[in-house]
């Protein structure tokens, strides 16, 4: 048996793939190239630790993999998009996920730790089928929860809150969000993400998909009662009325803000390229701590902003996810699209001096289910990834595995560089989609929540699928 030719088993596939390729090891002095994966598996040593984890299983290093249907649900109507954020999170033992049913309706369920119960309630029936909509939550100083959430380029932003802390079964009506303080020429909100500074008296800035179709966003000093005027983050000039770029929101929940934004939707901008911006104090910064602006001073244009990805040189890309490591430096994925049969997952991290990017894997197409005869309307929708906020070193992916998208959890311990695969679901009868690592504010509760289309996804409005968990 060549022990490079087949994939190690260590609490599922363990992929070497991004160390066989030459072209990433660097060559040590002498002209010696320093011993990569496929050096160790080859020397003596390497092949008996590897026979070993291939006899011996998963080591410990998690459950076996298996079908998605044979994983719990939290529910078997829900779909959601990946502009809206945080779509779950975990507090005092229950965790909270939020998403919009097959007719439309607006959701969140609740799982309890210690009983393994889910509860659901309906925050408004028949809202909009779409799946845009899915609320963002969002737990207040009192320990309440706030579901955000508007109509894809509805006029306006809804919230509601729980009456009690850990307690999802009875909610204050629904109420909109003054976020303009005057009037509006045009109204058009979607994607809500809202986030805490404690450094700044415990403010509350809340981002969107504003009226211009641009990120816009609002500060509330009351804890959400109510919000200063919206104000535009990012605004290019040229082709102003198409373009509109896409956000996402991290932060330390004391005193930075991490934004990756794109050039504008890959379907529009066929060199749609990624930057990145640090809100602190008052001021937009580079990674490395620069200051680009006042916030004062927005809209800024996207070429003044840190340039993570150019896609004129490399084609269109469409972001994914942002967080960071334990210095609080920033870490991006993001997917490169050459072509929209080729949908690249990739890896984007600060390490104090530049931007390191690398590919993770490929991760095949399109997901959603085209018609026959008919042409995609959204070739650029990915199967997904996301990143792991506690630790970003973990990324959670979707891609085809035998025909079937699979869910796996790939780790770098390189920034990047090379990567190990392990499986969450294998042999699926359906297609696993879009995951999401819940935000966690205290233990308990599964990891990762995903898309299993049990019935179909057509569109982001024609759609019949299930949350699934990896808890037990």
């Amino acid at each position: 048996m060549n022990l490079v030719d087949f994939d190690l088993q260590v609490g599922g596939r363990v992929q070497v793939e991004r160390d066989l390729r030459a072209r990433s090891s660097p060559t040590a002095p002498g002209g010696r190239r320093p011993p990569s994966a496929v050096d160790f598996v080859r020397s003596r040593f390497g092949r008996l630790f590897a026979l070993a984890l291939f006899a011996g299983g998963t080591l410990g290093l998690g459950a076996e993999p298996r079908p998605a249907e044979a994983y719990r649900s939290l529910t078997d109507d829900g779909g959601w998009c990946w502009f809206a954020d945080p779509r779950a999170i975990t507090r005092g033992g229950r965790t909270y996920a939020g998403w919009i049913t097959a007719d439309g309706s607006v959701q969140v369920g609740m799982l309890e730790a210690a009983s393994g119960k889910v509860s659901v309630a309906t925050l408004h029936e028949k809202y909009q089928r779409d799946d845009h909509d899915v609320p963002a939550l969002f737990f207040l100083n009192d320990g309440r929860l706030l579901a955000l959430y508007s109509k894809h380029g509805g006029p306006d932003m809804n919230a509601r809150v729980t009456t009690r802390p850990g307690d999802i079964t009875a909610w204050e009506p629904e109420r909109v969000l003054d976020l303009f303080g005057g009037p509006r020429p045009r109204r058009s909100i979607t994607y809500p993400n809202p986030v805490r500074l404690t450094a700044e008296a415990n403010a509350i800035y809340l981002f969107w998909r504003g009226d211009a179709i641009k990120p816009t966003f609002s500060r509330s000093t009351d804890d959400g009662l109510t919000w200063s005027p919206a104000r535009e983050l990012v605004a290019r000039r040229e082709n102003a009325e198409r373009n509109r770029p896409y956000v996402k929101i991290a932060s330390n929940g004391r005193d930075r803000i991490h934004i990756a934004f794109t050039d504008g939707h890959p379907n529009i901008e066929p060199t749609n390229g990624l930057y990145y911006l640090c809100y602190r104090a008052g001021a937009l910064l580079s990674a490395a701590g620069h200051r680009i602006s006042g916030l004062e001073q927005t809209p800024l244009q996207p070429s003044q902003a840190e340039r993570v990805y150019d896609g004129q040189a490399g084609g269109r890309a469409w972001v994914w996810d942002v967080a960071a490591d334990a210095q609080d430096r920033p870490v991006i994925v993001y997917v490169r699209i050459p072509d929209t049969g080729d949908h690249r997952y990739r890896y984007a991290r600060w390490d104090g001096a530049r931007w390191q990017d690398h590919e993770i894997c490929a991760g095949g197409k399109w997901f959603p289910q085209t018609p026959p005869g008919v042409t995609e309307r959204e070739p650029f929708y990915s199967g997904g990834l996301v990143l792991d906020h506690t630790d970003p070193s973990v990324v959670y992916l979707s891609r085809p595995v035998n025909g079937v998208r699979e869910i796996e959890r790939w780790t770098t311990a390189d920034g990047g560089r090379t990567w190990r695969n392990e499986p969450i679901t294998r042999g699926s009868a359906h297609d696993n989609v879009r995951p999401f690592v819940v935000r966690r504010e205290g233990p308990g509760g599964p990891t990762v929540l995903w898309m299993n289309l049990r019935d179909h996804y057509t569109h982001f409005t024609d759609y019949l699928g299930a949350i699934k968990m990896d808890s037990p």
